[in-house]
């Protein structure tokens, strides 16, 4: 191994406070689109459970037909409705982005805050339309 020269140091970071970073809007569609889609994923095994419970005769769909109904179920329809909006807006923004469609910095800001305003909108009349 050759001898390290003292000339190249490199300056690193001493640490990392992640409550110091200050992320793009960009940055934040990206990360939520990752997260969006895990609980969407993770949203299957218990959707598949009530799908189960719900064709396993009259008493099951009377059953299914509770769980929905409780507070916890409303909430996580609200998650889920959340998620699945943002997700499939943030996935049209990066089709697009992929044919270079708002590739601009300022474009992809907008793009990104829209991305997100347009989301939440969405999930909650999702969410509003299914559970009220």
């Amino acid at each position: 191994m050759p001898p390290r020269d003292p000339n190249t140091h490199r300056k690193r970071p001493v640490f990392l406070d992640l409550r110091r970073i200050r992320f793009p809007p960009q940055a934040i569609a990206s990360i939520a689109h990752r997260i969006t889609g895990v609980l969407m994923i993770l949203a299957i095994l218990p959707a598949t459970w009530l799908f189960a419970i719900s064709l396993s005769g009259p008493a099951g769909f009377a059953r299914a037909g509770e769980v929905l109904t409780g507070v916890p179920a409303r909430l996580a329809g609200l998650l889920l409705a959340l998620a699945l909006a943002h997700h499939l807006f943030a996935g049209i923004r990066y089709l697009l982005l992929d044919i270079d469609i708002g590739i601009t910095r300022v474009t992809a800001r907008r793009s990104a805050l829209l991305v997100m305003v347009v989301g939440v909108v969405a999930g909650l009349g999702l969410w509003w339309g299914l559970w009220a």
